[in-house]
């Protein structure tokens, strides 16, 4: 499999165990999830997002497989959209929303489904499965379409209709599972009668590093002092938590850019969650060393109500490497943030962006924010995702 000059092959996480990239699940020795690993002394800083190459793959210095190799639609390159009102609300000096709405199936999962799919697209490995809150699941449909392989997505019954009708739209074969993620979780092997390729998360080893280039395309941003024109990372990052795919990667790309000297230091990151299914950032707050699975999940933001995450562990230990912090909002906080920002701001952010949203006016209003501070929100899908959940938020203020 052709695979680019830094990539040095996939590490566990937990025993430290190097596979080559022909693994493609978890660690054959304890079963922990696998990440890619990469040679930074071979990357030329001064020319790292140079390349002339689509979306995401123009950081293909540090992705596993180059541009021309890859199951690729562009993905990437979401606008860092400038939002003085929103600043103004916060007290802040700068504030920018991440619109990963505009990836090619509106969701951030599209960064990663591209690698994950174009290392089973490369072995011919079919079907391709995985269970997921949506948004994953319309995503893998997409990319394996791309390929003309069989996937199958397994998503909870009270998964949005617009996610449900793209999966078969992409030509995926969809079933939808009573009850929540973990019931469309555990049907997976269940209901398949066959050996399959798992696209889970932290399952295949390259969801969470197509994430991390979110934290790449930061730099395009000019967060220098408070917001400025110059080049720089903003102050803090604030985005919502669920499978801790996006925490993972996110915190992984920051450093990175430390490492190669692009940044000074990693700004500060807060991971948001509904308080209605909050096992991460519940576990930050107690101070646990490992995340507990999450009873009675319970949030109007189907695709946060992830209650088992597999990621859950390696999200929290990278936001306590990096110093950052987790917090929980409530549904009604999330669904106004959601709705104010598309009122005042034209991006239509979703619901799990309005929990981030809600996070960033929490932050605020403990002064945890400075008025001297540029913070970038990350919004993962398109508020055209859920529609109806936004306009019952309205109906339900009687507007």
């Amino acid at each position: 499999m052709q695979t680019t000059d830094a990539f040095d092959g996939l590490a566990c996480t937990d025993c430290g165990a190097s596979f080559g990239v022909d693994e493609h699940g978890r660690c054959p020795d304890c079963g922990a999830p696998l990440s890619p690993t990469y040679d930074l002394d071979g990357v030329d800083a001064d020319a790292f997002g140079d390349a002339d190459a689509p979306g995401q793959y123009r950081f293909g210095d540090l992705l596993p497989f180059p541009a021309d190799a890859a199951v690729t639609a562009g993905e990437g390159a979401t606008p860092l959209v400038r939002t003085d009102r929103l600043a103004d609300e916060l007290g802040v000096a700068a504030a920018y929303v991440k619109d990963e709405g505009r990836n090619p199936t509106g969701t951030v999962h599209d960064r990663g489904m591209s690698l994950a799919v174009t290392a089973a697209a490369d072995r011919g490995l079919e079907p391709l499965a995985l269970a997921a809150a949506g948004n994953a699941g319309q995503s893998a449909a997409a990319y394996a379409g791309r390929t003309d392989l069989r996937s199958y997505s397994f998503v909870p019954s009270r998964t949005a209709f617009s996610n449900k009708a793209m999966v078969n739209v992409h030509g995926g074969e969809m079933r939808v599972v009573g009850g929540r993620y973990g019931d469309a979780a555990a049907a997976v092997d269940e209901q398949l009668e066959t050996d399959y390729h798992s696209l889970q998360e932290f399952t295949t080893p390259y969801r969470h590093d197509g994430a991390k280039t979110l934290a790449y395309e930061l730099l395009d941003g000019r967060f220098g002092d408070g917001g400025s024109d110059a080049p720089g990372l903003p102050d803090a990052v604030v985005l919502p938590a669920s499978t801790g795919e996006l925490v993972v990667g996110v915190v992984r790309g920051l450093r990175d850019l430390v490492a190669l000297g692009l940044a000074e230091e990693v700004p500060d990151v807060y991971a948001v969650q509904a308080a209605g299914c909050a096992p991460i950032a519940t576990a930050f707050e107690s101070g646990a060393d490992a995340v507990d699975a999450w009873t009675g999940p319970d949030t109007i933001v189907g695709e946060l109500e992830i209650d088992a995450p597999a990621g859950g562990d390696l999200a929290l230990a990278a936001l306590r490497d990096v110093g950052g912090e987790a917090l929980t909002v409530e549904d009604d906080d999330a669904l106004e943030s959601a709705v104010t920002v598309a009122q005042t701001e034209v991006v239509e952010v979703g619901g799990a962006g309005g929990v981030a949203l809600a996070g960033a006016w929490r932050l605020a209003e403990a002064g945890t924010l400075g008025d001297d501070d540029a913070v970038a929100v990350v919004n993962p899908d398109a508020g055209v995702k859920t529609p109806d959940v936004l306009r019952s938020h309205l109906m339900g203020k009687g507007i």
